[in-house]
C-alpha cells in the first residue's frame, strides 16, 4: 500500500516560497499537476507544498480514479506513487503514455529506492524520480524543471511574446494585431495569452477555468465557451490567418498555427 509518507519528518514549514532560492522563485510556472498518493498526511503535505508554490493540486488516492479524470481532464504534471490500491503507479505510468498525446511530464515519489525500480520507471517514460522521504526545496525544484523542459519559454513575466501577426505585451498586458491594440476584458486577455502559451495542446475546459478563473471559482463550462468565442473573432484566430482554435468533443479546446498553404 503506502509508500511510507516520511516527508512530514522533514520539519520544513508549509510556504513553498520562504526559503526558494531567489532564481527557482522567480521562474516558478503555475502548474495543474494530479497527485496520486494514497497516504492522506503525504497527500496533503505534498499538496500544501505544492499549492503554496503556486500550483494547482488534485490528489487522487486510487490510480483507477486518477486514470477516469485524465480521459476527460488534462494536466501539465503527473506526481506517482507506486504502491497505491488497484492500478499501481507503475500501472498507471503505462497507461499516461498510451492514452495522452501530448508529452505531459511524469515524476515518481516513492519509498521504492531498488536501481532495479528507477530503471524500470525511467524506462517505462518516467521523466524523473524522487525517493522518498521528500524534500520541499528538491521537489518544487524538479517540478520546475520538468516544466521548463516541457514547456520551454513559458516564463510568467516576459516582456513582449510575438505569434506573427500578434504581439502580447506582458507587462502592460495588452494584445496587438497588426499593431494595433485589441480592446479586451482582463479575463479575455488572460485566456488568449494562456491558449497562445499552450499552442498545440488539448486543454480541458476544466483546465482552462483553472488557469484562468482560479480554482474556487464557481463558473460553469459555458463560461469557457463564450470567452473562447470572443477571443476567435477580436484576435482572428481563423484559418484563412493561419490559425485553428477548435472544440475537441467532451474534452475542450486547442489552438493550433495552421500552415500557410492550408490556412489558403
Amino acid at each position: 500500500m503506502g509508500d511510507g509518507g516520511a516527508a512530514a519528518g522533514n520539519g520544513q514549514d508549509q510556504d513553498a516560497h520562504a526559503h526558494l532560492p531567489a532564481a527557482i522563485g522567480r521562474e516558478l510556472t503555475n502548474m495543474r499537476i494530479a497527485l496520486l498518493e494514497d497516504e492522506q498526511d503525504q497527500a496533503d503535505l505534498v499538496s500544501a507544498w505544492l499549492k503554496a508554490a503556486g500550483h494547482r493540486c488534485h490528489v487522487f488516492m486510487r490510480g483507477k480514479d486518477m486514470v477516469r479524470e485524465a480521459q476527460r481532464e488534462t494536466f501539465d504534471l503527473f506526481l506517482l506513487d507506486w504502491e497505491v490500491p488497484g492500478m499501481s503507479g507503475a500501472e498507471a505510468l503505462l497507461w499516461i503514455r498510451a492514452n495522452i498525446a501530448e508529452p505531459v511530464p511524469v515524476l515518481f515519489v516513492t519509498a521504492r529506492q531498488r536501481e532495479e525500480d528507477i530503471v524500470h520507471a525511467l524506462s517505462s517514460g518516467a521523466d524523473d524520480y524522487m525517493v522518498k522521504p521528500l524534500g520541499k526545496l528538491e521537489l518544487l525544484a524538479r517540478i520546475e524543471a520538468l516544466g521548463r523542459r516541457a514547456r520551454p519559454g513559458r516564463r510568467p513575466d516576459e516582456g513582449v511574446l510575438e505569434f506573427g501577426r500578434l504581439s502580447v505585451d506582458c507587462s502592460s498586458r495588452q494584445v496587438k494585431l497588426d499593431g494595433r491594440e485589441v480592446t479586451m476584458t482582463q479575463k479575455d486577455y488572460e485566456l488568449a495569452v494562456f491558449l497562445l502559451r499552450n499552442i498545440g495542446r488539448l486543454l480541458s475546459r476544466g483546465h482552462i477555468l483553472e488557469a484562468v478563473w482560479g480554482q474556487s471559482a464557481e463558473l460553469n463550462t459555458r463560461t469557457v465557451d463564450t470567452h473562447v468565442s470572443r477571443i476567435r473573432g477580436k484576435l482572428e484566430l481563423t484559418p484563412e490567418n493561419g490559425w485553428r482554435l477548435s472544440a475537441v468533443y467532451q474534452h475542450g479546446y486547442r489552438l493550433e498555427r495552421v500552415a500557410a498553404a492550408a490556412a489558403r
